[in-house]
Order: C-alpha cells, then structure tokens, then sequence
C-alpha cells in the first residue's frame, strides 16, 4: 500500500496530511472482473465469489490460484469479497442460530446489556466469545460450522497456516441504528491519537495480521441494513488517522455501498476497509450475523510472561520513584517493559469496552495507581479483579 498524497516514504503520520481528495483518488477507481477470472460477478464494486471458486479449489492447483487470487483482491482490489452460498446447508446454519438466539435470550433474562465498540450498548443484541460457547455447548453444530471450507480458502490465503478464528454473534434489532464508518482490529481500535503514536509502517502491517469476516444468519436485504463498505479504501495509507475525521465520515455517507446478502452468504474483507453496519429499517427482521475475526498466528508473543506478579512486585519500587521531568519517562518505560500493555485478547462478557473502543489494559491500571498512588493492596486488588475478568467465566 502506498501513500496517496505523497510518493515519497512516510515515517509518522499526521492529521494535516489526511486529505479527502487523496481518498478519492485511491477510491474512485473501477473493480475490472477481467482482473478476477474466479469471481462470478462484480456488485457494486465488490467481486462476488460462488460457482467458479468451489469448482476451482477442489483440487490443490486451483486452491493456490483462488488463494493468490484473493490475496490480490483484498490488498490491491476492492478489498471485500462476497461468498454466494458460503453455508449451503440451511440446516446447518439454523441449528448454531438457534443456540445463538438461546445464548441471547439468557443474557436478556440476566439483565446483561451487551457493550459495542461502535454503536450505543444495548442498541444490538451481541455474544462475545461465541467461539468457544458454541463449542462447549452444542460441539457437533459447531463441528458441522465450522467445517466450512470457505473460512479455510480465505483464511490460509491472507493469514498462512495456524490462523486463530474468533467470532462474535451481532443481531441488529428493528431500528438499530448504523455504525459509524471505521477499521477494525488492530489499528482500528484506537483513538486517532493513539494510532498516531505508531509509524507509518506498523499502518502498513496491520491489515496483515487479520481478516474480517460475517456470515449471513438470515436474509438482509438492503432495508436490513447490512454492511456498508467503501471497496479500495484500505489502499489509503492514512485511513486510520483519517476514519475519525468527519469529512471522511461525510465522504463514507455518500459513496458507501451496501450489498445485500442472503442466508448463508458470507462477507470477507480486509480490516483497513472502512465499513460500518447499517440502519436496519425493517419492522420485523432481526438480522444476525457471525462476525469472524480470523488473527495472524504471528500475533502472539512467544513466551507467557507472569505480567501482574511483576506489576505487584515493581510497585513499592515505581512508587517511591519522583515521577517530575526527567525521571518520568524513566519510570513510564518500566511500566512498559513489564505491565501487558495491549488489552486484548480478553473476555468481553467480563471486560466489556464500555465507555470507549477498548477495556483499559494492564499498564493503564497500573500508570493510574502511580499517577494517584494508590496502596500497594489497592493496585494488587485491581490488578487480579482485572485478570479474573480475562479469564472465561463459566
């Protein structure tokens, strides 16, 4: 991906440099099937996938060309690609609905009140963690789901081998209202200033080490309100600086396109991909979705680190320390060579992103409890409070 207001390379980027007219220019290009010879169609802009494909993946050779393929097409093409008939077995898709609906129902009875990170909570019936609760509750539907050989071309073809599926159960309500245009996961789950703080290269990686995806639990057509996409818009290097900016929301709002799927459709597209869900302006339909983030194996540290023995134990030492002028970045660094300073992954049943696009990580209790010196058994109660609600409660 190049930078479209400059040819030249890039180490920070800034908010002066995000340019409408750039984003335009990046987007406002054609998707030429000619360029697809595996794509059935082009709807608006983004290359459809069903007959051609699954002939062609029957055999190795033409699984590799469909995967080079769909690489192309989420890096240099339009970004998104729809799955025709991705779940061709209705039944299937209704058994893992039914428990689904079970699981949302639960949470209704207990008062639990789904967060979202980009619509108001409550708003739409979410399942965080619906991965391994399908798994544990209903194994032989999640065994006949997730056997889906779709999920495994796309998912090999952006991410290798050894990709980690998650998923999340959205159901948007009769009058939910629509997201607001964003990036997903990594970047896309900052604030533009945060994401500032990273060079422009790590902009540049990010999309690499994940894919977005959702499969259709129903209809949707376009009154549903299904996901809205702006195809080729990952290509903007800035995009996630830029997604905040309300000219580029303005520029989202009138050039969107919104394809509609039908039940065992699926949607996957590359997280940099600025999209956000629709209205869902029908009087009846609840329209649910399994939203999969599939992660880069390459996402993970290689080594599991006891982080908040390490926290209590450097304490006393952080706390004693004068945090004036010089030696405060001194103590700032220790915090990060030693508190987990990313908060995902976690369980967002326990630590939801109530308030803002992400629960606060270790390092932000711990950088708190310096900044307003707590006692040191205020921050281990906090600490362990805080690793209790990472771990899946049953």
């Amino acid at each position: 991906m190049t930078h479209a207001s400059s040819a030249r390379t890039v180490a920070w980027l800034t908010t002066g440099e995000c340019r409408v007219d750039d984003l335009r220019r990046v987007v406002e290009v054609a998707t030429d099937a000619a360029d697809y010879p595996y794509a059935d169609d082009v709807r608006d802009g983004v290359l459809v996938y069903g007959r051609r494909l699954r002939e062609a993946v029957a055999d190795g050779d033409g699984r590799r060309e469909v995967q080079a393929e769909l690489v192309r097409a989420l890096s240099d093409g339009p970004g998104v690609a729809l799955f025709a008939g991705a779940f061709p077995e209705p039944g299937v898709l209704d058994q893992a609905s039914a428990v689904f609906v079970e699981m949302i129902d639960e949470q209704r009875a207990s008062g639990t009140a789904g967060g979202d990170h980009f619509a108001a909570a409550g708003a739409n019936d979410r399942v965080w963690g619906a991965l391994d609760k399908l798994a544990l509750r209903a194994p032989a539907v999640f065994a006949d789901y997730y056997a889906n050989d779709v999920l495994a071309v796309v998912a090999e073809a952006w991410l290798g081998p050894g990709y980690q599926v998650t998923s999340q159960i959205n159901v948007v309500n009769p009058g939910g209202a629509a997201q607001v245009a964003h990036r997903d996961y990594h970047l896309g789950f900052m604030s533009a200033q945060q994401s500032l703080a990273f060079p422009a290269h790590v902009h540049r990686l990010s999309p690499a080490l994940t894919l977005q995806g959702a499969v259709a639990h129903c209809d949707m057509p376009v009154v549903t309100g299904p996901t809205m996409y702006l195809p080729h818009s990952q290509k903007y290097e800035a995009g996630y600086v830029a997604s905040h900016l309300p000219e580029f929301s303005a520029y989202f709002d009138e050039h969107f396109v919104q394809p509609p799927l039908r039940k065992g459709d699926a949607a996957f597209f590359n997280p940099a991909v600025l999209h956000g869900a629709g209205t869902n302006r029908s009087s009846d339909v609840r329209r649910m979705a399994n939203l999969l983030q599939v992660s880069s194996p390459f996402g993970r540290a290689m080594e599991a680190v006891d982080r908040t023995a390490m926290c209590e134990a450097l304490y006393p030492v952080l706390l004693s320390r004068p945090s004036a002028c010089a030696d405060e970045r001194s103590l700032l660094n220790v915090v990060a060579a030693s508190a987990e300073g990313y908060p995902f992954p976690t369980d967002l049943d326990q630590d939801q992103p109530l308030g803002g696009l992400a629960p606060p990580s270790q390092a932000d209790v711990l950088r708190r409890a310096l900044a307003e010196r707590w006692s040191e058994a205020a921050l281990a109660d906090a600490l362990r409070a805080q690793a209790d609600r990472r771990i899946r409660m049953r």
